[in-house]
């Protein structure tokens, strides 16, 4: 569920690994893909999507590019690669589209370096507390200011991840973004940015893993990553 880092680690692909450009190549195709079904559900419907700003993002303009990205994502032909996949075999179960729902700012509370837990901790607090609804169909997004890193490995070993996890006896899917403003070279395509916020621009690439949240993309029998590949 991880989304690696320039220059991380190859050698042993953990689980739900998902890779930056170049960092692994793929083996199959297509139309002998070798990949394998391995029960993870789809999310149909309605997928809503919740965004919690964490840390000091001030003056920072990307809410003005990852909200327009988000908002305009289920009607794009991209998206729609989606539905070419499904679980199930008699009845179908495809993934469904992304909507933006809502955003909330949270200062610093857990500090600048997170935990797993942590992570985890602030979507939780995000739904006891009423700013969010507990959404069983939605994906908690929580992107972090540049001063924040989080501890098991941002920038070093991966840009982005997504997860799930009991909160409020719900199971609730989450993701942790990361800002590439941070590292630059390691999390982000380029430095020339189309709207003039590289940082923001690398976070829209790493937060349309919103994709894999709701298909549960793995990778090949072989443990190499399948990238835009479903195993639905």
């Amino acid at each position: 569920m991880y989304y690696l880092a320039k220059g991380a680690p190859t050698e042993t692909i953990p689980k739900k690994v998902f890779l930056n450009k170049g960092q692994a190549k793929l083996s199959g195709s297509a139309s002998s893909n070798n990949m394998k079904n391995h029960g993870g559900p789809v999310m149909q419907g309605t997928i809503n999507v919740y965004l919690i700003w964490y840390g000091n993002w001030g003056t920072n303009t990307a809410p003005n590019v990852i909200i327009p990205f988000l908002s305009g994502l289920k009607d794009t032909a991209w998206w729609a690669i989606t539905t070419t996949y499904y679980q199930g075999t008699t009845q179908l179960k495809y993934a469904g589209n992304p909507v933006y729902k809502n955003s909330t700012n949270v200062l610093n509370t857990y500090g600048t370096s997170l935990s797993n837990a942590n992570i985890q901790q602030i979507v939780s607090d995000s739904i006891t507390s009423g700013v969010f609804p507990s959404d069983t169909n939605g994906v908690y997004f929580v992107l972090t200011s540049a001063e924040v890193t989080a501890s098991s490995g941002f920038c070093t070993s991966y840009c982005g991840w997504h997860n799930h996890g009991t909160i409020g006896g719900k199971d609730i899917k989450y993701s942790f973004v990361g800002n590439p403003d941070r590292c630059i070279n390691s999390c982000a395509a380029q430095t020339t940015s189309p709207n003039g916020n590289a940082g923001a621009d690398g976070m829209a690439n790493i937060e349309n893993r919103s994709k894999i949240a709701s298909t549960n993309q793995w990778n090949f029998l072989s443990m190499t990553e399948s990238l835009s590949f479903s195993l639905r």
